[in-house]
């Protein structure tokens, strides 16, 4: 197969299941399959990295990761977006919080360097919240460095956490360097930078999946945290723009046709109702738990919704150049 003398067309991946302690089950409604026993928290959407790498699940180019496209296609992918560390610039992801994540930050692209991780910034859309959910993001206000390791050393750092309710439909969003836990009984779409990075500082006491607690990294953190800074406002509508990244909610009705036209690669995410995509020959559908990649060479592509309409993230990149 010569993946270059291909035609791109919208992509879909094959999702990668991922066993969280504090996962659950019901990453099942919307639309994942679930092995039969385990906490599942996370179902890996799209990613490019050296030890998840998404592979296309339909059309000529089935069975393909991610990586090797973005080599064959270059700007018939990526058109004039930029890469970010040689990887797509991007990873997506729903998450069930079946139990309150470990509380956690992630390094800016200066301390990424000097740790030796990469940088993550991120944004959730809010899919739903079981009564008392909440989330963790920040700190309050005038915590700073010292009297947050010292609440660490003694296990108290939950009362120095700023606590926010959210509701479905929210728009979160979390730049690098901002201490932050998923409340219990929370569940979302996450877009992010393309690492794993994550250093915890506390797990409320409880044990990994092998029984042992799972390691913190309190050194880490505290060099990664963004003292006095307050992370901004979760919204409801428009657009937020997200360090390499820019999303917004895109709402359709009955029948409505939008046409799609900005340059570079295009990234779907289903939330509610259905949406289809056609651009050329072919086409491909968007509905809760869908991820679609439209490549920069599928122009002009047209988005339409049926049934009761559709309800859609939208992920574009800056350009480069």
């Amino acid at each position: 197969m010569d993946l270059k003398k291909m035609d791109p067309y919208p992509l879909t991946f094959t999702p990668l299941m991922k066993e969280k302690v504090w996962g659950g089950r019901r990453l099942a409604e919307v639309g994942k399959v679930l092995p039969a026993q385990g906490p599942f928290g996370e179902s890996w959407e799209l990613v490019d990295l050296d030890d998840d790498q998404s592979m296309v699940a339909a059309g000529p180019a089935k069975g393909i990761g991610l990586h090797e496209l973005i080599n064959a296609w270059g700007p018939g992918l990526m058109g004039s977006a930029g890469l970010d560390g040689g990887r797509f610039p991007l990873l997506v992801k729903y998450l069930d919080a079946n139990e309150t994540l470990s509380v956690q930050v992630h390094p800016d692209a200066e301390v990424a360097r000097r740790l030796g991780g990469r940088p993550k910034s991120e944004a959730w859309y809010i899919l739903g919240v079981e009564p008392g959910g909440v989330i963790y993001r920040g700190l309050k206000p005038g915590v700073g460095r010292d009297e947050l390791a010292a609440a660490l050393a003694a296990g108290e750092v939950e009362q120095l956490l700023a606590v926010e309710q959210v509701e479905p439909g929210d728009l979160v969003p979390v730049p690098p360097g901002t201490v932050h836990a998923i409340g219990a009984g929370v569940m979302l779409a996450e877009v992010q930078q393309p690492s794993d990075t994550t250093y915890r500082v506390h797990d409320w006491g409880r044990n990994g999946l092998d029984g042992v607690p799972r390691t913190l990294h309190i050194q880490q953190a505290l060099q990664s945290i963004h003292f006095g800074v307050e992370p901004p406002p979760m919204v409801r509508s428009g657009s937020i723009p997200v360090a390499m990244f820019h999303f917004r909610l895109v709402s359709l009705d009955p029948g409505q046709v939008r046409d799609e036209a900005v340059e570079g690669p295009v990234v779907l995410v289903g939330l509610e109702g259905l949406a289809h995509i056609e651009t050329g020959p072919y086409a491909a559908r968007c509905g809760l738990g869908d991820v679609v990649l439209l490549p920069s060479a599928c122009r002009p592509a047209q988005i339409s919704a049926s049934g009761q309409g559709a309800r859609l993230l939208e992920v574009i990149f800056p350009r480069t150049s």
